[in-house]
């Protein structure tokens, strides 16, 4: 999975380049609607075109024959239960070729995530943090994978120079979790190091300030699948006790766009299903 984001992850480099000089709103929808064009290209090659489209030609018979024998009770009835036939048949077409394009479309979208759905951490002065009360700060949650809670309790974690710890490590062997408060002090790009027995067995990126990372993620992950949605970050290796370290990054600004995971999400979703919608005409495309 490591080696299928980082081609991905390659890719979206050079493909948003040129775009992003417009600015990172412009950039998502216009790319989002290439994507959308491309997937309807697809959608045409590994779907049923004449299908398609014979089976909504009859659906449409069904609906005039109950509209022009509408006192035909008998007619009526048996238009409706093939129509409802129909519709079945219809939405298999259909999903059915829709199914493959959905691999695709979650590495597309997971990119648009960790490039525009976050900021880095705000940096906090002095003074501030001084005064800060406890909660105010962030929460780094590390969760260990099945079987290797106790290794909570030899963990260590070394912070980079532009973060700040505001309390110790709360560690539970039980529940195979630890957690940390912290802030950041400074602009920086850096990792933390979590440490077991003095040896590293992970880290997690951690951006604040006035930097521009080309991604950012506020979760690391250990799974396969939990790969798909956070591509930035390669997984904890096999033989690491960590499953996941996650912390909670602000929202993106996307300037007239609103930022943050969600409004990424049905961003790419509208505009991708936008621009192939307005091309189903012109390409004569069935779905």
């Amino acid at each position: 999975m490591n080696a299928a984001n980082s081609v991905v992850d390659a890719i979206f480099d050079v493909l948003l380049t040129p775009f992003e000089l417009m600015g990172p709103a412009i950039s998502l929808i216009l790319v989002s609607g290439i994507f959308g064009v491309l997937a309807l290209l697809v959608f045409t090659q590994i779907s049923w075109q004449q299908g398609i489209k014979g089976t909504k030609d009859k659906i449409k018979g069904h609906m005039i024959a109950i509209r022009i024998y509408q006192d035909g009770l008998v007619v009526v009835f048996s238009s409706v239960m093939k129509v409802l036939l129909r519709n079945f048949q219809y939405l298999g077409l259909n999903f059915g070729p829709i199914l493959p394009l959905l691999i695709p479309f979650v590495f597309v979208l997971a990119q648009f995530v960790v490039r525009y759905g976050f900021a880095p951490l705000p940096v906090h002065e002095e003074t501030q943090i001084a005064s800060m009360l406890p909660g105010r700060g962030h929460m780094l949650e590390l969760r260990m994978k099945p079987g290797r809670g106790e290794d909570v309790a030899r963990l260590e974690i070394e912070l980079p120079e532009h973060v700040r710890a505001l309390s110790p490590v709360a560690t539970s062997a039980r529940d195979g979790i630890a957690l940390m408060e912290f802030v950041a002090v400074s602009d920086g790009d850096g990792e933390f190091r979590f440490l077991v027995d003095g040896e590293v067995v992970g880290t997690k990126q951690v951006a604040a300030g006035d930097v521009s990372p080309r991604t950012m993620q506020g979760e690391r992950v250990s799974s396969f699948w939990s790969a798909f949605l956070w591509p930035a970050e390669p997984t904890f290796d096999a033989d690491s006790p960590i499953a996941v370290a996650r912390f909670t990054y602000p929202d993106s600004d996307m300037g007239w766009l609103p930022g943050g995971v969600l409004s990424i999400m049905v961003t790419f979703l509208v505009a991708s299903m936008a621009f192939g919608f307005a091309l189903l005409k012109p390409l004569n495309i069935q779905i």
